[in-house]
């Protein structure tokens, strides 16, 4: 436990960023609030954020948060929010400091999921932004900044995991000086991209893509669903977890479906035809 026991605090996260829930109760923070929203729980996941609130009786919300709500926050002494991943926007309201952590390096990719596109668009570098949660969406002014590499074979896990690694000293940075470092948070500086959610087409494979392109697509939604197109016999598929290999394709099993590129295959256990 840190020195913050006396400071109060809530949280508001799903799963995809849950570290950021741990590092906060790990600091000594007296968490009054968890928050989270429903998800699939089949490529996104609320369980461990449920469990932990559960398991620390911690007060949980699964319902979208009202104005209403964060004057509750303010009426029972929180002195600030932070979120690790949520579905919606909220209102903010200036009587309480709320701080977001963003999976990319502010001001470059703003928007709702940046790791599959830090992939898709080749980037060497990503990052763990915490900025200020201002009406604008990842606009904020920012308060701490990590930088992680991205590498060649990088797939959504391994990039998810290494931003991960960065966010508990992150996390106990923020609360052992967090007036001073609410008060001197810094504009964003750079070039700003809004990256939109993904289409459909950026997720497909198709029986004429090559292998390097199907990996690319592949590894940048790992556990996600992405989508294979037999043009020759107009079949689609919807696929999670699917990999691409170069090379001749191998006999498909009863538990693994193969599907072919123009000179490698994919693979995949969680197959469902559409």
């Amino acid at each position: 436990m840190g020195d913050c026991v006396n400071m109060k605090v809530a949280y508001v996260g799903i799963d995809i960023l849950y570290p950021v829930l741990t590092s906060l109760y790990d600091t000594g923070c007296d968490i009054i609030k968890i928050f989270t929203c429903k998800t699939d729980n089949i490529t996104e996941f609320n369980t461990k954020t449920i469990e932990f609130a559960n398991s620390h009786n911690i007060p949980l919300q699964i319902n979208k948060i009202t104005q209403d709500d964060l004057y509750d926050l303010v009426a029972n002494g929180c002195e600030f929010v932070l979120f690790g991943g949520y579905y919606y926007r909220i209102p903010v309201i200036d009587e309480l400091r709320i701080v977001n952590t963003h999976p990319a390096l502010l001001p470059l990719g703003r928007g709702a999921w940046p790791m599959p596109l830090t992939i898709l668009k080749g980037l060497n570098e990503s990052g763990v932004t915490m900025h200020k949660m201002v009406l604008a969406l990842d606009e904020g002014d920012v308060i701490l900044q990590e930088k992680v590499p991205v590498f060649p074979d990088d797939d959504l896990i391994t990039l998810t995991q290494r931003q991960w690694s960065v966010i508990p000293k992150m996390v106990n940075t923020l609360v052992s000086d967090f007036d001073n470092l609410w008060n001197s948070a810094k504009p964003q500086v750079g070039q700003a991209e809004y990256w939109e959610m993904p289409e459909e087409s950026e997720y497909t494979v198709t029986d004429q893509m090559n292998f390097d392109k199907a990996d690319l697509i592949l590894r940048a939604f790992l556990s996600y669903e992405c989508f294979y197109i037999n043009t020759t016999a107009n079949e689609k598929y919807e696929m999670i977890g699917a990999t691409a290999h170069k090379g001749n394709a191998p006999g498909s099993s009863c538990n693994t479906h193969v599907f072919p590129l123009i000179d490698g295959y994919v693979l995949c256990d969680r197959v469902r035809r559409l």
